[in-house]
């Protein structure tokens, strides 16, 4: 018996050997283009996060492989160090792109130790300003410089009030650009779904006024919202210099996601009369909900994001048992709407359970809640036209149970309807049109054009290409109006207006009226290129007078030009500050001339 069990000792601890010394190897970086350091990375939960990086140091022997469910470890307390030993065999490829993909992590820090002992340390995550990462992605990202045929020792301290999810990934920066123009395309792909069943509900709302749709649109609204936020985007685009926002928005908007699906059940199931306890108990959700909500805001997240993500499975819950009470009372519309809600509820129970660490990350465990959502509410688009096209037979029936008279008279007001939607879509079209333009010259507004000339200076930041600001002002302008009068200062405009626009065919630029007697144009040129059709805009307002009611009013321009940094982060107010101060410039100058910055 004892030799027996003396044989079993051995045998497990040559096991735990072999275990150890194959998850402390290193990785070796070939000729592949990303490597995924899981199989090779051990990790140490500090608990209480106090740990200093020579503590952590000393206690690389207690460090232990990752478990098999991979680095997703739910909602923890303290730190987690993860270490990992690198070499590059790489002859072409000396810096890498270390990501770690999920994007709710509170605080990284990243420690390079070289083989002669030098340390490099980086820091990351959303308590820091965005700009502060290496790449502006939504993955916290790091570039480390890795010598050919170097041995370095990575260490990566990650502490957050999030779900504790540490994937992480080296690559090479190709295979970076491409993976994420995949993660784009995809993303992209599903607001896209979002945007197209938002436009196409809200154009119903509008002409039928069904609560339905309004609490459908509001369900689009707010789950996108949640979807944005657990995405990173929300911190790359709408708060990215707030550590506050970005942990009260996650449960905030939880909240409003589930204030809007108890709503559009209870509206479009019509529990008030199809089930009235049910009803009340929906509302108890929604009561819970908004209380919730108010209370995130003074929560820590650690306690308000774990109590939203199970109430959501709850919710969910809810609103199948609902359905199929409903589907049982004979209301057909609610099959479709149950199996919508099925969908939904299994693609949340994913995500809630790989944020408790109960599932592994994969493609299927991370996206599951987009692909569940997208045809929840595909179906859910479906359900409102099934039930919609119930209570429109339903109205038929009655209809042709009617006299005659009835009918014409039904049949003549839906024809009223039809022909008011088309005018309100056509007048939606037109007051949209002319928001964006000023009344006089037909130009763009200023309002609308610094909202479109953020987006070509993002654009411009992200594909790399020359950006430039003109800002014109007509000389002595106040003159004409003195002179000539007001009716002729506003001839003097549009003229002015029609032949920038002339000269500007051709450039791709965009042309608004800037206030007053000023313009503003952002054209996609180098500056030297810029100030070459500003002095031809000169030229050509000079070349010829404006005629009005028998008067000939010679009109000239002052210039400013200004090639946007592009690559750096300057904002909108700062680009059109400077090309103010260039007119301002040509202005001092003596006028009628182009002054460029």
């Amino acid at each position: 018996m004892g030799h027996w069990l003396g044989r079993i000792i051995v045998a497990t601890m040559s096991l735990m050997m072999c275990a150890f010394a194959q998850a402390r190897s290193p990785i070796e970086l070939t000729d592949r283009t990303q490597y995924d350091l899981a199989p090779h990375v051990r990790y140490f939960h500090d608990a209480g996060g106090e740990a200093t990086l020579e503590e952590i140091r000393h206690r690389l022997p207690r460090f232990q492989p990752l478990p098999p469910d991979g680095p997703a470890f739910g909602f923890q307390n303290g730190a987690f160090w993860f270490h990992a030993i690198i070499t590059n065999r790489n002859p072409d490829e000396s810096r890498w792109l270390l990501v770690q993909e999920y994007p709710l992590s509170d605080r990284l820090d990243v420690y390079l130790r070289h083989a002669d002992g030098g340390l490099t340390h980086y820091e990351g995550g959303d308590h820091l300003h965005f700009d502060q990462r290496s790449i502006r992605h939504r993955h916290p990202n790091f570039w480390l410089d890795l010598p050919q045929d170097e041995t370095v020792e990575l260490l990566v301290r990650v502490r957050s009030e999030s779900s504790m999810q540490v994937p992480l990934t080296l690559y090479t920066p190709t295979a970076f650009t491409e993976q994420s123009r995949d993660a784009q395309f995809g993303i992209g792909l599903y607001y896209g779904i979002l945007l197209a069943l938002f436009i196409y509900n809200l154009v119903l709302w509008l002409a039928l006024r069904d609560a339905s749709y309004f609490w459908y649109l509001f369900h689009i609204t707010a789950f996108g919202l949640v979807l944005f936020t657990l995405n990173g985007l929300g911190f790359e685009y709408l708060w990215p210099s707030s550590a506050w926002l970005a942990d009260k928005s996650v449960p905030l908007s939880i909240c409003l996601s589930q204030i809007g699906m108890q709503q559009f059940s209870r509206h479009f199931l019509d529990l008030k009369q199809r089930w009235r306890l049910g009803d009340r108990i929906s509302l108890g959700y929604i009561v819970f909900f908004v209380l919730l909500g108010i209370a995130s805001m003074q929560l820590t997240y650690h306690v308000a994001t774990p109590i939203a993500a199970a109430s959501v499975f709850l919710s969910i819950m809810w609103i199948a048992v609902i359905s199929g009470v409903v589907v049982r009372l004979g209301y057909q519309p609610a099959r479709i709407f149950l199996l919508a809600w099925s969908l939904f509820l299994l693609g949340t129970c994913i995500f809630v359970m790989l944020a408790f660490g109960l599932l592994p990350k994969n493609f299927f465990t991370e996206y599951g809640v987009q692909i569940g959502s997208a045809l929840e509410m595909l179906l859910l688009s479906v359900a409102l036209g099934y039930r919609y096209a119930a209570l429109r037979n339903e109205n038929e029936r009655i209809v042709s149970n009617a006299k005659r008279q009835l009918e014409q008279d039904v049949q003549q007001r839906t024809a009223e309807l039809r022909t008011a939607l088309a005018q309100l879509e056509s007048t939606h079209q037109r007051l949209s049109e002319s928001s964006r333009r000023d009344g006089l010259t037909g130009l763009y507004n200023r309002v609308w054009f610094r909202e479109a000339f953020g987006t070509l200076l993002a654009y411009a930041r992200e594909s790399r290409q020359p950006l430039s600001l003109l800002m014109i002002d007509l000389d002595h302008f106040k003159r004409i109006n003195d002179t000539h009068g007001h009716l002729a200062g506003d001839a003097c405009l549009r003229w002015a207006a029609g032949r920038l626009k002339e000269t500007l065919q051709g450039h791709d630029a965009l042309l608004a009226r800037y206030g007053g007697e000023e313009f503003i144009v952002v054209i996609p040129l180098s500056l030297p290129h810029a100030s070459a059709v500003a002095e031809e805009l000169r030229c050509h307002l000079r070349a010829a007078p404006c005629l009005f009611d028998g008067m000939t009013i010679a009109l000239s321009a002052s210039i400013g030009v200004y090639g946007v940094d592009t690559e750096a982060s300057d904002s909108v107010e700062a680009a059109l500050q400077v090309a103010d101060q260039a007119l301002y410039e040509a202005k001092a100058q003596g006028r009628d001339c182009v002054r460029a910055v």
